[in-house]
């Protein structure tokens, strides 16, 4: 770095400056692509241990929403305390105090026969009415409140959730194009959608879990102050509900990923199969389609059996199990009650409280398996949003002025999309204010790589690209971008009506100046052809327009943003010759005034352009207008050559195209 020279005020700012850019290539070039690691993007995280650290982030989602985390936590308090009033309702005040007349029983009670009494002495009911009439008002405030609890719980982890959601889709929509170059969308989208749904079943389980352990507790110490033997006994059967529970987890989880393998390689089969059904017809591929289809169907309907059978076998355990701990109960119970130690409202309040016991065993046993699922899900959104592979900004930015020149200089430009292989080599030209620049050469050569580096699609190093005589490492990649027009020959569209797709939801254009746009490319005339004219919907990639309409749809959307620059990257491409002729003059008019850069393999497309570029092999092989070019008998005389000469001679100049893309290339 060069330390500052105190001489003068102007050498010192020019120090400084030098200070500021070194630093800003130390941190482009700090982690380069070739060291990080994309492979964990398609790595199976298990998500085996417990992770403290990751819930702990997690947190910081759902601690907004803390509130309502609370009031559910109480809410959820009183339906348990709830639940279990009812069941001493029916055993002991029911049974023992209304049928069997016994009120002074040492066993606990909750003050329920008390209440009962007071109720009849206030109201003048009868018991059997007046405990009816204490189990009803106690079952509304079970449901009731368990009602509130569940939409608060569910309402806080959503709301959480959501901005997570946003959060994570913010951050992937900054990571520049060399990530996702490198990582496939459906990993990304998983995280964004699958992944998110993972925590939500987590969080809602791990709620609807402590809910059934507060009345396992509440329960387990009315049964222990009634019972201590009985209870014991009954406890002796939790551990064989929580082996079982462990076990069926165990053995089903390597049956229940088979199954959701099975059961995507189906969707895959069938999306692969219609999407294309047409070739498969005209192929008649499809019988052969269908037996490999059936062959899926059938791996994954004998997993499916398997799933089912391990199901039935837990399920039946447990039933087992339950009809065990009821058999306990009344052989104990009843001897108890035959000697005067137990009433018959405990024992049936023993039967019921069983399935409190065994429920939160059961549930653990299932939350386990989500919890570890959810833990890897975790670990993959929180690596993404961790993931800080971005386009460098500059801490000092240049501003731009209102309107730009449009002068644009590369300058011994080397680039490549990995270290070991060099797309762009010591490229160098500039482009004048106002001029044409056309861009010829053959696929692989380098040519949509200088578009993507003008667009601050990637980082690269200082002194390289200048616009207006700035270096684009001082400018804000979005000033950048707002400034250059790309109509691209797989011009998106994004679902929507046609005005929206033209406006993309800039506030400095208006209706009409989008309508005007159109009008000026010819779009016009085919949008008022449709049903709702403007207004009209537009489907996934606009799947309802033709080709050649969605790339005048893309011109008129370029023309209402008004750049400085323009950049057509084969954009004429897909277009018939009836609608290039309409566009043609629209063109005329859309560069005039603009610096222009036109890629195309279309050499009638390049007639008008000022300078020609042709690359080869991602160098500069030839530069100069097109008489210049023609008069040099090179590359680029080749294929205007072949391009226009007549059908009889194709053969030796495709001869001569082909030496050439297999020979060294010429020096600069």
């Amino acid at each position: 770095m060069n330390e500052p020279n105190r001489s003068g005020q102007r050498e010192g700012r020019n120090a400084r400056a030098a200070d500021k850019h070194a630093a800003t290539d130390d941190m482009i070039d700090s982690k380069p692509d070739s060291k990080r690691d994309y492979s964990m993007f398609d790595a199976e995280l298990s998500g085996a241990v417990l992770n403290i650290q990751l819930l702990g982030r997690l947190w910081q989602w759902l601690g907004p929403h803390q509130a309502r985390l609370i009031l559910s936590a109480l809410l959820v308090l009183i339906t348990s305390v709830a639940a279990v009033i009812m069941e001493v309702i029916i055993s002991r005040v029911l049974v023992d105090y209304v049928i069997m007349g016994n009120s002074s029983s040492d066993m606990p009670d909750l003050g329920m026969i008390t209440l009962t009494q007071w109720l009849v002495e206030q109201t003048g009911m009868t018991p059997i009415y007046a405990a009816g009439g204490l189990f009803f008002v106690t079952l509304v405030l079970f449901t009731v409140v368990g009602h509130f609890h569940r939409i608060t719980l569910i309402g806080a982890i959503v709301r959480g959730l959501r901005d997570l959601r946003q959060d994570l889709f913010k951050h992937l929509e900054t990571r520049p194009s060399s990530f996702y170059d490198k990582v496939p969308i459906g990993r990304i989208m998983t995280r964004v959608t699958n992944d998110i749904e993972a925590l939500y079943e987590m969080l809602r389980g791990m709620g609807s879990l402590i809910g059934e352990f507060v009345p396992f507790l509440v329960a387990l110490t009315i049964m222990l102050s009634t019972s201590v033997k009985l209870t014991l006994v009954l406890m002796l059967l939790v551990p064989l509900v929580g082996l079982a529970t462990f076990f069926f987890r165990r053995a089903s989880q390597e049956v229940f990923r088979i199954v959701r393998n099975t059961v995507s390689e189906l969707n895959q089969n069938l999306q692969e199969n219609l999407s294309g059904i047409q070739v498969v017809q005209l192929s008649q591929r499809a019988q052969r389609n269908f037996a490999a289809y059936t062959q899926i169907n059938k791996s994954n309907r004998r997993w499916e059996y398997r799933s089912i059978n391990l199901s039935t076998v837990y399920g039946a355990f447990n039933d087992s199990l339950a009809s065990i701990g009821l058999g306990l109960i009344i052989w104990y119970g009843g001897g108890e009650v035959v000697q005067n130690q137990m009433s018959l409202g405990g024992v049936i309040l023993f039967t019921r409280f069983m399935n409190m016991l065994f429920t939160p065993v059961v549930m653990l046993g299932e939350q386990l398996n989500v919890l570890f699922r959810a833990m890897a899900s975790g670990e993959r959104i929180f690596q993404a949003l961790d993931w800080d592979e971005q386009i460098h900004e500059p801490k000092e930015p240049i501003d731009l002025p209102q309107r730009l020149q449009g002068k644009i200089e590369f300058r011994q430009v080397n680039f490549g999309y990995s270290a070991d292989t060099q797309v762009l080599k010591d490229v160098s030209f500039l482009i004048e204010p106002g001029q044409k620049l056309a861009i010829v050469g053959p696929t692989g050569s380098g040519k949509s790589t200088l578009i993507r580096l003008l667009g601050r699609c990637y980082d690269f190093k200082r002194n390289m690209i200048f616009l207006d005589d700035h270096d684009l490492n001082d400018l804000r990649s979005n000033d950048v971008r707002c400034r250059i027009g790309v109509v691209l020959q797989d011009f998106h569209i994004f679902s929507g009506s046609i005005i929206e797709n033209i406006i993309l939801g800039s506030e400095n254009i208006s209706r009409q100046q989008a309508i005007d746009a159109a009008k000026t490319v010819n779009a016009d005339s085919f949008i008022n052809r449709l049903p709702a004219g403007y207004d009209t919907q537009l489907v996934e990639r606009g799947a309802n327009l033709s080709q050649g309409q969605r790339q005048l749809l893309a011109f008129a959307r370029v023309l209402a943003a008004d750049p400085e620059i323009l950049v057509l990257d084969e954009a004429t491409a897909s277009i018939d010759t009836e609608t290039e002729v309409l566009i043609q003059d629209a063109l005329r008019k859309l560069m005039q005034g603009r610096t222009s850069i036109l890629i195309a393999h279309r050499l009638q497309t390049i007639q008008e352009a000022d300078r020609i570029l042709v690359l080869h092999q991602g160098r500069v092989e030839e530069f100069g207008t097109q008489q210049e070019l023609l008069d040099r008998q090179g590359i680029y005389y080749t294929l205007h050559k072949l391009q226009f000469q007549d059908s009889s001679d194709s053969g030796m100049d495709m001869d001569l195209v082909a030496g050439i893309e297999h020979s060294p290339p010429e020096p600069s």
